[in-house]
């Protein structure tokens, strides 16, 4: 290891120690918060306050629902009166970067104070092994995931927030796990991962953002990242809360929510009840190969998003995007991409859920040709410790042929399904163990080469939220 490296990752160490300053907090929660929910009718406390500062029975705590007499399940952002960083709405609507999710999905995390801040913090780690079998198949053991740290404090009306999001991806190695079927960046800056998921780089997002609340439900907020994520698409696969509990990323990732990791963002927006658009400037290329360092360049290209959640179980969203060169491989291609997403959330009972997602997306290559992608993913969760996920997925990819970087396009397919059992570590821990299996449909002259494979995963998942 280089010295060079070396100072990488020592800095990278401390940082990912910074980012996680709100986790001690968590020894006291694995023994389980002795706090019991309150009795019909009785005030509510907080941790460490006094029952005689507690709000009186009629009395609402400001931007908390006290309306619900059933704890059961209760949404964290609610629990602590925390309102979303970008206007006067629920945490739990806000979802990767500025997008939404439903406000029914919920935002869990673990919280603290440091002085006058509002800190929440929440991590998820999964050690796999997967195998996709066949000629251009492999086998590969990694560690993926992320610890992502939220600070906010408010002004009245004024707010400010700084986020830090690291993965340990890159510990995977540059040429990434095998994922039949994905192609996108490059393991070397000279040939295309091919039937591999290429790692995340160890910053996924350090970010600023201001907002400004007004008129009851109304805000106008700026978002700043380096790196961030543009206002495009849906939430990045990671974070929807269909595709969270799988530890695989989609294939269609380059067409919906690749621009989750991009090197210098602004986003400006303006919010109104269940309405927000959005417009970003942002730098175009992907991340290159170096996957421990913070890359720079000029905002040279745009994003605009119209979000509507029209109820607390849905959000909707419209976006395009003109993207310069973002392909180092490619240099003198632009892309224009649409996208369409619906996601849908649903309590079930006391802790069970069902989430889904529908999304679709269209790339223009400039020069180029034009190619789609679509995606429909769900998760069960019929009690806290079970979930059953699966996802089907159609892509038109022109990366899939060795030694040719855009060559002949083919529409392939691919499903998948998995489930995990949750084992609960205290309130705001739990470590799972799961499983998934693919199938593909892959078109001639295209299948020779992939022969009739078959693609699992097995995992081992520690979950702090």
């Amino acid at each position: 290891m280089t010295s060079k490296t070396l100072r990488a990752v020592i800095g990278a160490a401390s940082l990912l120690a910074t980012a996680g300053m709100a986790l001690p907090a968590l020894a006291q929660h694995m023994d389980h918060d002795k706090t019991a929910p309150p009795k019909p009718g009785e005030p509510m406390t907080m941790p460490g306050e006094a029952a005689a500062d507690a709000p009186k029975p009629g009395m609402d705590m400001p931007g908390m629902d006290m309306t619900s007499k059933d704890m059961a399940g209760m949404d964290m952002s609610a629990h602590h009166g925390m309102t979303s960083p970008y206007g006067p709405w629920a945490m739990s609507r806000d979802a990767s970067g500025t997008s939404w999710q439903p406000q029914a999905a919920g935002h869990g995390g673990v919280h603290s104070m440091a002085g006058d801040w509002m800190v929440m913090s929440h991590a998820l780690l999964n050690l796999v092994y997967a195998d996709q079998s066949g000629p251009r198949g492999d086998s590969k053991g990694f560690l993926a995931g992320m610890v992502m740290t939220t600070a906010t404090r408010d002004w009245g009306p004024h707010k400010v927030t700084l986020r830090a999001m690291l993965s340990p991806d890159p510990l995977m190695g540059k040429n990434g796990y095998p994922l039949l079927l994905a192609a996108g960046e490059s393991a070397n800056g000279v040939d295309p991962l091919i039937d591999r998921q290429h790692p995340h780089d160890l910053f996924m997002e350090l970010s600023a953002s201001y907002s400004y609340s007004f008129a009851g439900d109304q805000s106008i907020f700026v978002y700043a990242g380096l790196p961030g994520e543009p206002a495009f698409g849906p939430p990045a696969f990671m974070h929807r809360p269909a595709a969270v509990d799988s530890p695989e990323a989609p294939i269609t990732h380059h067409w919906l929510d690749s621009t989750h990791i991009t090197f210098g963002v602004v986003t400006a927006g303006y919010a109104a009840g269940p309405f927000k658009l959005e417009a970003s400037r942002f730098r175009g290329r992907e991340p290159d190969e170096k996957r421990y360092d913070i890359e720079s360049g000029a905002l040279d290209s745009s994003a605009v998003r119209f979000s509507y959640n029209p109820t607390d179980n849905w959000a909707l969203q419209a976006s395009w995007a003109s993207i310069n060169s973002p392909e180092a491989l490619e240099p003198d291609e632009d892309e224009r991409r649409v996208s369409l997403s619906a996601l849908y959330s649903r309590k079930l009972g006391a802790d069970g859920k069902l989430s889904a997602t529908l999304a679709w997306a269209r790339k223009d290559r400039v020069p180029g040709g034009v190619s789609q992608a679509w995606l429909v993913e769900a998760a069960y969760q019929p009690s806290d410790a079970w979930t059953l996920f699966a996802r089907a997925e159609q892509v038109d990819q022109a990366e899939l042929t060795p030694g040719v970087h855009h060559g002949p396009q083919y529409t392939v397919r691919k499903a998948s399904l998995g489930v995990i059992r949750d084992w609960r570590l205290g309130d705001h821990a739990k470590v799972g163990v799961g499983a998934l299996v693919n199938g593909y449909d892959i078109p001639a002259p295209l299948s020779a080469s992939y022969g009739d494979p078959v693609g699992s995963m097995v995992f081992l998942r520690l979950k702090i939220e």
